[in-house]
């Protein structure tokens, strides 16, 4: 992706987040393509996703995350890209794909979708 809808953060200030708030940014917009999926609206799902989709872009630049976070985090966002690219989006197949992102440090991992 090429963080053009979020053009200030990719400028760096992405990077001064911590961890916590970088997941739950992104929880933030997989918690918007929820209510459209349940509204039934794809459209508006699908642009929630592509920005989720950017804000995991650039959690993955930063040096922040490293080793196996970094692998997990990368295996999680191509999981997320297949479920955008799919024509059959399954609310319970997104919910475990929702749950997975919270896990990825103790904080988020308490909260509930």
């Amino acid at each position: 992706m090429n963080n053009e809808i979020h053009k200030g953060l990719a400028g760096g200030r992405w990077n001064n987040f911590t961890k916590e708030v970088q997941i739950l940014n992104i929880a933030s917009e997989l918690s918007r393509t929820k209510h459209w999926l349940l509204d039934g609206d794809k459209k508006e799902a699908e642009n929630c996703l592509i920005r989720a989709l950017e804000l995991t872009d650039l959690t993955i630049n930063d040096r922040k995350w490293t080793g196996s976070f970094l692998k997990e985090l990368l295996r999680w966002r191509g999981v997320l890209a297949e479920f955008y690219i799919s024509q059959n989006k399954e609310i319970d197949h997104f919910i475990r794909l929702f749950g997975i992102l919270l896990y990825f440090n103790k904080f988020t991992s308490q909260v509930k979708i």
